[in-house]
C-alpha cells in the first residue's frame, strides 16, 4: 500500500482549520522544543558517530533532520541540526529537538564523547526559536524561497534559518521553517500565532519528531525518515545502524507513517501520542491494535494525527474492510489522507 493509493476525504469537516500565516515562538517556558548545542573541534565527527544521517557532506546551504537510536535501532530522538559555525578549529551545532526527551537525549550523548573534543549543552538563555507558517516564511527566508528545498540553510545576518517540509492542506501547501536568534532581537516579522498551530502544522506536513510519548516506540523507517532526508544508508557505522540497515535493504518495512484525522465528540478526549490505533474488520472479531499514534494536534471539532501503521491494515481500511480507530477499540474512527510526499521504495 503507498500513499497514492489513500484517496482524499471527500468530506471538508474531516480536515477542518486551515493554518494561517504567521509567527509562533517555540522558546518560551511552557514550549514543548528545545535546542542543544553541541561545539568543538571534533563536533561533525562526533555527530557522524551518533545519529542516522551524514554530518562529514554537509555543505554550508544544508541542515539535516536526523535521529538518535538504541542499538536496536529505536529513535530515542529526532533532531533538525544546523550548524551555525564552521571554521578551520572547531564547528557548533544546535539540534532542535522536543523538551521533554532533552535532558535524557543528552545525558546518553555525553556517554559517548570520551576523549573527543567536543562539548554538548542545553541552550537555556542568549537565543530563540521560531517557527515560520505561510508568508511569514517565505518573507523571512527572502530571495528563492519559492524554491526552497526541505532541509535548506540560511544565515542572512541576523539569524538562522532552516526550510520544512511544508504543511499539507486540501488546496495548498503551506511553507514552514524554524528561525533561531539572539534572544534580545525582535521577532520575525508577522502575526504571533498560538503554538499549538504549529503543533497542527508538524502533523500535516507528514514528518513527526521523537516525543517522550514515543521514546523507543520506532525505528526511523516506521515514520517514513528515509523518505525525507533523515537516514544515510551510506555512512559508517552508528547506534542502531544495522538494524536500520537491515529493514531497508531487506524489504522489511512492514510499517509506515500515515496521516489521518478524526471527528471529536464534546465529551471525548484527544488521542495521545503513544496510544495504540486500533482495526475493526468489517466482517466482526476482536478489535486488534495496529499501530501507535506519532503526533496530534486539535483542529476545529476534531484532530488532525500522524500514526505508524501496519500496511496491511492500511490496505484493508482503504479497501473497506476495516476501520481504524485512535486511542481505544471504541475511539474516533480515523480518516485516512495521503502523505504530502513520496515514499522511498525498500531497497
Amino acid at each position: 500500500m503507498t500513499s497514492e493509493h489513500i484517496p482524499t476525504p471527500s468530506a471538508p469537516g474531516l480536515i477542518g482549520l486551515s493554518l494561517p500565516d504567521g509567527v509562533v515562538p517555540l522558546s518560551s517556558a511552557d514550549s514543548t522544543w528545545g535546542m542543544i548545542r553541541v561545539h568543538g573541534a571534533d563536533a561533525t565527527r562526533f555527530l557522524q558517530a551518533q545519529l542516522t544521517n551524514d554530518f562529514a557532506l554537509l555543505k554550508p546551504d544544508q541542515a539535516r533532520l536526523a535521529a538518535f537510536c538504541n542499538a536496536k535501532g529505536r529513535m530515542q530522538a529526532s533532531f533538525v541540526t544546523l550548524r551555525t559555525v564552521h571554521d578551520a578549529d572547531s564547528s557548533t551545532y544546535l539540534l532542535v529537538c522536543r523538551k521533554d526527551v532533552l535532558p535524557a537525549v543528552l545525558k546518553r550523548l555525553r556517554m559517548f564523547v570520551l576523549r573527543s573534543k567536543v562539548t554538548l549543552d542545553e541552550v537555556t538563555e542568549g537565543l530563540a526559536l521560531y517557527g515560520l507558517l505561510g508568508e511569514a516564511a517565505l518573507a523571512v527566508w527572502g530571495e528563492g524561497a519559492e524554491a526552497a528545498q526541505p532541509w535548506s540553510y540560511r544565515n542572512n545576518g541576523e539569524r538562522h534559518l532552516v526550510w520544512l517540509y511544508p504543511a499539507a492542506e486540501p488546496d495548498a501547501r503551506v511553507p514552514r521553517a524554524l528561525c533561531v536568534q539572539d534572544s534580545s532581537l525582535p521577532p520575525p516579522a508577522g502575526a504571533a500565532l498560538d503554538p499549538s498551530l504549529w503543533e497542527l502544522s508538524e502533523v500535516r506536513s507528514g514528518v513527526p519528531m521523537v516525543s517522550e510519548a514515543t521514546y523507543e516506540a520506532f525505528v526511523p523507517q516506521m515514520v517514513n525518515y528515509e523518505s525525507v532526508g533523515g537516514v544515510n544508508f551510506k555512512k559508517g557505522c552508528y547506534p542502531g545502524q544495522e538494524v536500520v540497515a537491515r529493514s531497508q535493504f531487506r524489504g522489511a518495512i512492514k510499517r509506515r507513517a500515515y496521516p489521518a484525522s478524526g471527528v471529536l465528540p464534546a465529551d471525548a478526549a484527544l488521542p495521545q501520542a503513544g496510544q495504540d490505533v486500533w482495526r475493526l474488520a468489517a466482517e466482526g472479531g476482536e478489535p486488534e491494535p495496529c499501530g501507535i499514534i506519532a503526533q496530534v494536534a486539535p483542529t476545529d471539532g476534531g484532530f488532525a494525527l500522524l500514526a505508524s501503521l501496519q500496511n496491511s491494515c492500511v490496505e484493508e481500511a482503504v479497501q473497506g474492510r476495516a476501520t481504524l480507530r485512535a486511542g481505544t477499540a471504541d475511539g474516533p474512527e480515523l480518516h485516512l489522507q495521503p502523505l504530502p510526499y513520496d515514499l522511498l521504495e525498500d531497497i
